[in-house]
């Protein structure tokens, strides 16, 4: 397993298993204190079908209590997982061992159920030529670690936040007067930045066409509107579509022809995957 994912800071995962385990242990494990200082080794297993995500903050915990915790992994971030399977196995001190579980299961867990929730809008709409997108519906403290998982999931990262995109939405026009206002202002301050423009209208999708920014959010449209959306920017701006998606209808957003459909149940609507620990010796 990878001690760094693609586009992950070894800060930033330190900084999460920090939290987490201040938040767990205080000023100290009262339980462990009572183990022999002695190497064991540990066995983690899936009880669920799922996708692998959050190896790199399963692994910090137990190295932040035992640097010399080593680690034998059986698959990886982004493999899909059977119910039974064999994780990961682990050779740390007892203290850490019991100390860390519960911290690095909670990573793997929730990072897994955001990974295995993205796969299965992934797989919905496989062959059409539409992205899924995350949003910033994440868990509070845990968005690069949820937007981690979202990639190995298969699915794209919109904005991290509300510093590295312009995102033009229906408050910013009405305080601008307009969205060729909004879009102007925002190219002379923020040039550098993507610049996305949501519409909720035709009338505003054309505007925003005329304003060329770099993306254009269709925000609760209808199949027919996507449609037609579609056939009015032709190519010469990607739209992205938005609101009340769920498995049930993506396949059919995604067959519009929009480039991207963002979905915040991928991260805000989870269920953590059920994951066993057990010491083996």
């Amino acid at each position: 397993m990878l001690t760094n994912g693609p586009g992950l800071s070894p800060a930033l995962v330190d900084a999460d298993v920090r939290r987490a385990l201040h938040e767990d242990i205080g000023v100290g494990d009262a339980s462990a204190a009572l183990l022999p200082a002695a190497l064991r080794h540990a066995r983690i297993v899936s009880r669920d079908d799922a996708v692998l995500a959050g190896g790199p903050w399963l692994e910090g915990c137990f190295r932040t209590l035992d640097p010399d915790a080593r680690f034998v992994w059986h698959a990886q971030d982004g493999d899909r997982i059977e119910r039974d399977q064999i994780l990961c196995e682990i050779a740390a001190s007892a203290a850490a061992l019991v100390s860390a579980e519960r911290s690095a299961l909670n990573f793997l867990q929730t990072l897994s159920a955001t990974a295995t929730r993205t796969r299965a809008f992934v797989d919905a709409v496989a062959g059409t030529g539409a992205a899924i997108l995350d949003t910033r519906k994440t868990l509070p403290g845990l968005r690069q670690a949820q937007k981690y998982a979202v990639r190995c999931g298969g699915g794209r990262n919109h904005r991290m936040g509300l510093y590295d995109a312009v995102m033009i939405k229906e408050n910013h026009i009405l305080a601008c007067g307009s969205i060729s206002a909004a879009v102007g202002l925002a190219r002379s301050r923020f040039p550098a930045l993507p610049l996305i423009v949501e519409v909720e209208t035709m009338a505003e999708l054309e505007e925003a066409l005329a304003a060329r920014p770099d993306r254009i959010l269709l925000d609760e449209f209808d199949l027919g509107q996507m449609r037609e959306a579609v056939a009015r920017a032709r190519g010469r701006c990607p739209l992205e579509a938005s609101g009340g998606v769920d498995l049930a209808r993506v396949r059919a957003i995604a067959e519009t022809g929009v480039d991207c459909i963002s979905v915040g149940a991928i991260t805000k609507h989870v269920q953590a995957i059920d994951l066993s620990m057990r010491l083996l010796d």
